[in-house]
């Protein structure tokens, strides 16, 4: 389980779900990846509960070459995160070049504003399903659905398996 060879981002905008960002960002750093919190802006954007992180990096300092893999956590924040053209083509330039897409909760919204879940197996909150499918994608509900390189979970519950899977498809 070590990946110091491997770089992931994390996307970040107001809103964003407390667990869902802060669990995989800590899981892959104490497995020994590079992590950075990638945000419209290099500023401190906060939870629905309030909780900061700063984005290390505006979504104009990136670029998919960069990383390996990107994770989008849920919230409201991939509401707010989808109408950034550089965040969505980020999105789908890592995910073109094999690398990991990594979604969970509401985080499904940018995948498909960006295009990449037509034919695709994933998983999400119930509340976004019809979304999914109306991209094409087939829905499930199970607590971790691997896709290839595209990886989905449901809820803050699910972070244990989704993180186990981000591992194994990094390493």
């Amino acid at each position: 389980m070590e990946l110091q060879t491997r770089h992931a981002a994390i996307l970040a905008e107001d809103q964003y779900e407390d667990l869902e960002l802060w669990y995989p960002l800590l899981r892959l750093r104490e497995a020994g990846a590079a992590v950075t919190v990638v945000g419209p802006e290099r500023k401190t954007y906060h939870s629905k509960h309030g909780y900061p992180v700063e984005a290390g990096a505006s979504m104009d300092e990136v670029s998919p070459e960069d990383f390996q893999a990107v994770i989008i956590p849920g919230g409201y924040a991939p509401d707010r995160i989808r109408r950034h053209p550089a965040l969505l083509r980020l999105v789908k330039e890592i995910h073109d070049k094999g690398g990991v897409v990594a979604m969970i909760c509401h985080g499904g919204w940018v995948p498909v504003s960006a295009g990449i879940v037509r034919g695709r197996r994933v998983t999400s909150v119930p509340a976004i399903r019809d979304d999914l499918v109306n991209a094409g994608a087939e829905w499930v509900d199970k607590e971790v659905v691997r896709d290839g390189s595209l990886i989905s979970s449901r809820r803050p519950d699910d972070l244990p398996a989704f993180c186990r899977t981000l591992i194994e498809a990094l390493e």
